[in-house]
């Protein structure tokens, strides 16, 4: 679970990090069930001492119903993330309640009041793994369709998201976890290599 979880997370964090998720659906379960099936696969696969270099396909449809099934803890906050993938983009959708987010750590900076309420947040990222490391580049957020200037967003990881998730930015690395080498985001799909 660790393996996409890291990747996922980080992406999940670019996409400005939820917490409430919804509840899953019996048309979701399979695909939930095909996704943790996987990950169990990748996990098991990177204790080896020669892991099987076979790609492990995650799709689009799995990714989603695994975390509507409630099953990965995310920050307080944010509801219903939904992920599409396109070659080598991801793009996030969540409901934020940024005042739940920021947990009473406010700014009398004027740029950062768009930053309250609730809204409907897109984050499009590029995101590819490779050499066991992920990488993901925010290039841009919305908020209920407008489209937050660079500065203010750096502002806001630099105020809220930073102190609490310090290897989390608007370029963001991290090491692969499970001997995963590379990470590929095709269209409606994450490929997933072990070496």
């Amino acid at each position: 679970m660790k393996v996409c979880c890291a990747l996922l997370l980080a992406l999940t964090v670019c996409s400005l990090l939820t917490s409430h998720v919804r509840a899953q659906t019996v048309a979701d379960s399979a695909p939930a069930a095909r996704f943790e099936r996987k990950l169990q696969r990748v996990q098991s696969n990177g204790v080896q001492a020669r892991p099987d270099p076979s790609p492990t396909e995650l799709t689009e449809q799995e990714i989603n119903a695994y975390f509507a099934s409630g099953k990965v803890q995310l920050p307080t906050g944010v509801r219903s993330v939904v992920f599409q993938e396109q070659p080598g983009i991801v793009i996030g959708t969540s409901q934020v309640d940024f005042d739940q987010l920021k947990a009473g750590k406010n700014s009398y900076n004027p740029l950062l009041s768009v930053f309250s309420g609730v809204h409907e947040v897109v984050v499009t990222t590029h995101a590819y793994g490779a050499r066991r490391e992920g990488l993901v580049h925010v290039d841009s957020v919305s908020l209920d369709g407008v489209e937050v200037p660079r500065f203010v967003l750096e502002m806001f990881v630099e105020k809220y998201l930073k102190p609490k998730y310090p290897n989390i930015g608007i370029d963001s690395r991290f090491a692969l976890p499970a001997r995963v080498d590379a990470a590929t985001v095709g269209l409606h799909k994450v490929t997933v290599t072990q070496k």
